[in-house]
């Protein structure tokens, strides 16, 4: 593995194309991530062009992580808020590639959605995550308290319900 670098993403059609696709993987191999199986590729496009949209309008940040000209992760940054949230973000859509799962890529990206929502003078990061199969164990360990668990949230992709834990965490000035 190259050395990996993580940016935020812009809307070219070859980026388009890969977060599709890893999308489309992540439903595929189960990842809860509002989608169900099979996802058709044209249905995941779509969605990330309108998530791109809205970071072109600073509503969100989409951050990707490369290995050499290949996406293998994503995760976005919410910003979009009402006027009384002006101080939070919410992580959302945390992907890894299956080949480069249990790397630390996932760690990364959160990582730098973190340092990103800092910059913008946010103080308070929130997120959920399904409560089988999610990225539980990963929130943990990067300093989120889960603040509660709602049972039977989602349709799993593959059919059955599955919960949400809902975390939080203070970041920058707040964390102090």
């Amino acid at each position: 593995m190259n050395s990996i670098e993580i940016e935020a993403l812009g809307a070219s059609a070859q980026t388009l194309a890969m977060l599709a696709d890893l999308l489309v993987e992540t439903v595929a191999a189960g990842g809860s991530v509002s989608f169900m199986h099979p996802l058709a590729p044209e249905a995941a496009s779509a969605f990330w062009q309108k998530s791109l949209a809205a970071a072109a309008k600073g509503k969100r940040v989409v951050l990707g992580a490369w290995d050499g000209k290949t996406l293998i992760g994503t995760v976005t940054l919410l910003l979009d808020f009402p006027p009384n949230q002006p101080h939070r973000a919410e992580i959302a859509k945390l992907m890894t590639s299956v080949e480069h799962r249990g790397r630390g890529i996932g760690t990364r990206l959160m990582r730098a959605a973190e340092r990103l929502a800092v910059e913008k003078g946010r103080t308070l990061l929130v997120l959920d995550t399904a409560t089988e199969e999610g990225a539980s164990g990963l929130y943990k360990k990067l300093g989120f308290t889960q603040a509660g668990e709602i049972p039977d949230f989602a349709l799993k992709p593959h059919g059955g319900l599955t919960g949400t834990l809902i975390y939080w965490k203070r970041i920058g000035a707040a964390s102090r």
